[in-house]
């Protein structure tokens, strides 16, 4: 391990880091020199030298060294494209020659950074075809402005937020909040996404388990609607519902490791419980199924990142967070807890953030946290439970009531002898 620490900290390690890169952006690019599409600006040897040679240039004091061998690149760039202007190349491989060099004169200052930066760049270069598929015909107009607005989200307004507490009680902070909003809405997004592109075939219990990262109740909700019209499939419905509580227990387990990690350790084998009673209950209800696929991507419709969603997300965890705080003020531990459960019957996220803040503040206490975020899926179960009932019927809640109701007892039992 010191010997680790120790190169890192040398000069070599430097050097290292530009040879690795160079090497792994001239594999990729030597590769695809054979595509009159791609162009020719250099292999292997080319980008590892280029890589090298900003490595040493500035190693020589002042900038001029470094300045005068980005010139020096930047016109063997211009004059590969010019020999292969005829066939309308692009420029890729020019400008990622000319930022090989670029990387190889950061890395001996910043190696982890341009190392980082040396993957990502070979990793895009070599997905080219997928990502040119994905942006011209995989995604919608639509589905790409989500994507640009959620990216505005996380890279302009998250920045610009106020990193401080607003309230007499020290919890809401703006810019932690919408971060905790930004986790959420990327859930809901790959959820969506995978729902998106994963086909009609892919079957229902695979795409309601998706659509139940967008949202379990909604998408019970659906497939109450799809109980009730289609009764052939009726089993096929209720072990659909299932996989889709599966995402639940995942969810929680990402806000927590986000915001407080001791939550996150003491409900690791709660929600592993939850989860295996879920998939448990899902083939049950599947195993007798002869349906193989089913057309469901229509169904569950939506948008990738919705601005109202994030909005309304972001007022709800502020409230409950400040009602949380008033009520452990006025009546104790007990009030704040309270308030989450009841909480958790409008949206189940917003109380395991508002619980987990609250631990992590230490206006609360980690076991009262845990019980108020097993009191909110509790809730949150009783919600899916009235969906149910209100779009698939008695039957419907029949099929599943029990599997719902088995999960979140096993979470309860799980959660009693860890604080007993």
């Amino acid at each position: 391990m010191d010997f680790v620490s120790q190169f890192w900290g040398s000069p070599a390690a430097g050097f290292f880091v530009a040879f690795a890169v160079g090497l792994l952006i001239g594999v990729e690019r030597e590769r695809r020199k054979q595509d009159p599409s791609v162009g020719a600006a250099g292999g292997i040897r080319t980008h590892v030298v280029v890589a090298l040679s900003g490595a040493v240039a500035v190693q020589f004091p002042g900038i001029w060294l470094v300045v005068c061998g980005a010139a020096f690149i930047g016109a063997l760039v211009v004059i590969a494209y010019w020999r292969n202007r005829s066939i309308d190349a692009g420029l890729t491989s020019e400008v990622t020659l000319f930022t090989t060099y670029l990387l190889g004169a950061l890395a001996p200052k910043f190696p982890e950074i341009s190392g980082a930066l040396g993957a990502v760049i070979a990793l895009v270069l070599a997905f080219r075809t997928s990502l040119h598929r994905l942006a011209k015909h995989a995604m919608s107009d639509r589905e790409v402005l989500d994507v640009l607005l959620l990216a505005a989200s996380a890279l302009v307004v998250l920045p610009l937020m106020p990193d401080r507490a607003l309230d007499p009680y020290g919890l809401i902070n703006p810019q932690r909040i919408w971060g905790l909003t930004l986790l959420v809405l990327l859930m809901n997004a790959v959820g969506y996404l995978a729902l998106r592109t994963m086909g009609p075939a892919r079957g229902l219990p695979i795409a309601a388990f998706f659509g139940g990262f967008i949202s379990s109740a909604a998408t019970i909700g659906v497939l109450g609607g799809r109980f009730s019209t289609e009764p052939a499939k009726r089993s096929l419905t209720a072990g659909a519902a299932m996989m889709s509580s599966v995402a639940t227990p995942l969810q929680v387990l990402i806000l927590l490791f986000a915001i407080d990690r001791g939550l996150f350790l003491q409900w690791l084998f709660p929600a592993f419980a939850m989860t295996l009673v879920a998939l448990t209950g899902a083939v049950l209800f599947l195993r007798h199924d002869e349906v193989k696929s089913d057309r469901v991507a229509e169904s569950f419709s939506g948008r990738a990142f919705q601005p109202f969603q994030a909005i309304v997300f972001s007022i709800t965890v502020t409230a409950m967070l400040w009602c949380a705080a008033w009520l452990e003020r006025l009546l104790g531990s007990s009030g704040a807890v309270t308030g989450l459960i009841v909480g958790g019957f409008a949206d189940a996220h917003s109380a395991v953030v508002g619980a987990a803040s609250l631990v992590h503040s230490q206006a609360l206490e980690e076991t009262a946290g845990s019980l108020a975020i097993l009191g909110a899926l509790g809730a949150n179960t009783v919600a899916k439970l009235v969906v149910a009932g209100a779009t698939g019927g008695r039957r419907f809640v029949y099929r599943i009531a029990s599997g719902l109701i088995v999960m979140w007892f096993a979470a309860a039992a799980v959660i009693v002898v860890s604080l007993s």
